[in-house]
């Protein structure tokens, strides 16, 4: 018997559907799902203004989801229906506005996608919304915090919840979502599997390789390298969190949990708590993504029943489209977590991350044969920057 799946479609900003609707759509078949995933947010800040484009397809034997990003595309930002802002790939999927490109309250701003076939999907106009400061900002330690599908290593429950308090204001519809963004010191830089990490190419030892390089053995075994350089691992909250000021329109928000930052490791970290607005529409959708998908990981990770948003297939107007492309001004603060209030043991931040503890090259073998002149083992290994890890300072970080 095949499994049906409900596709919730957010329409309020659809043109093919009714205003302000939320309508099921039926697919049959829970191992056919196979939609595209638009992720991106336009906002006020001097920051990176980026767009991620996904297919998340089920597995026909399993029915889980994947998720393949989508390469090669033409993707634009039209502001105030007039100016064309082109986004270049910068990674695979991930497509950035040029570097001073920011978004301004009061503008409107619309997402166009060409995919490589040709394929054009087109979003509705945001208008950016303003958004008032954060006005008191608090962290409470909590052993009990996560949840068990949260939890670090399946019964590291601890965390550090942390809670804002803002003045509404007065006389306007307001609506909000708030997320988070982590940095933490990282001690070790590269894992090389069956194999070793050399600074200079084995095979010729002027060039510079920086990298994993095989090494035969009779049994499969893994090294780490430590870090050469200072080294933060970056995490970001993924779960939704909005509010509607309906109830509380001109009033005091009071202490609103809005982010839970696990107990990695006891050492301190910096936390960024961001403040954002809605439009009515992407309030709607990101409501009903709350209520049906929380702690699914976020939206590229699809779950059974999924909530189409403000993107549509200018040809094929029936494809659900998933995502929604949002404009939103946001209010930022930096918290420096000495985590000095933490009560439990925490895991540590590679325990936490790969469910072991590190294992240093010489502690399985013992030094690795392949030996290059004035290259003592083990090396350090770089800090590369990614979307999860970097090498620069993050601005506010505290040394001990």
């Amino acid at each position: 018997m095949r499994a049906l799946i409900l596709l919730l479609v957010v329409c309020g900003s659809l043109t093919i559907l009714p205003l302000g609707c939320v309508d099921p759509l039926e697919l049959s078949g829970r191992g056919t799902v196979d939609v595209i995933v638009i992720d991106g947010t336009i906002t006020n800040l001097a920051e990176d203004q980026t767009v991620r484009i996904n297919r998340s397809k089920a597995d026909p034997l399993t029915g889980r989801f994947g998720s393949t990003p989508i390469t090669q595309a033409t993707v634009t930002v039209v502001v105030d229906s007039v100016q064309i802002i082109r986004m270049i790939e910068t990674d695979s999927g991930k497509y950035r506005a040029p570097a001073k490109f920011m978004g301004q309250i009061g503008h409107t701003y619309q997402l166009h996608i060409t995919l490589r076939d040709g394929t054009r999907y087109e979003s509705s106009t945001e208008v950016m919304q303003a958004v008032p400061p954060i006005g008191k900002l608090s962290s409470r330690f909590n052993p009990n915090s996560l949840a068990p599908d949260q939890q670090l290593q399946n019964f590291y429950a601890a965390a550090h919840d942390f809670y804002v308090t803002i003045k509404d204001p007065a006389n306007q519809h307001n609506y909000y979502r708030w997320g988070w963004k982590l940095w933490e010191k990282q001690q070790w830089c590269r894992t090389c599997a069956n194999g070793a990490y050399f600074i200079h190419d084995p095979r010729d030892t002027t060039m510079l390789y920086e990298n994993c390089f095989p090494v035969s053995t009779d049994k499969p075994y893994v090294y780490d390298y430590e870090c050469r350089t200072h080294c933060w691992d970056i995490f970001q909250g993924y779960e939704v969190n909005v509010f509607d000021d309906q109830y509380s329109n001109g009033g005091t928000i009071t202490d609103r949990r809005v982010a839970q930052i696990p107990l990695y490791q006891r050492n301190p970290c910096l936390v960024e708590i961001r403040q954002g607005s809605l439009t009515a529409d992407a309030h709607r959708y990101f409501k009903l993504l709350q209520d049906q998908t929380q702690n699914t990981g976020g939206i590229a990770d699809t779950p059974p029943t999924i909530a189409g948003g403000n993107v549509r297939n200018l040809t094929n107007t029936r494809e659900p489209v998933v995502g929604y492309f949002s404009a939103s001004a946001v209010s930022s603060e930096l918290y420096w977590l000495d985590r000095k209030d933490a009560t439990t043991r925490a895991p540590g931040l590679f325990m936490a991350k790969n469910d072991r503890d590190p294992i240093p090259e010489s502690l399985i073998f013992g030094p690795i044969p392949l030996l290059i002149p004035g290259e003592s083992r083990p090396p350090t290994a770089v800090c590369l920057k990614s979307d999860g890890r970097t090498p620069t300072t993050p601005k506010g970080w505290r040394e001990n």
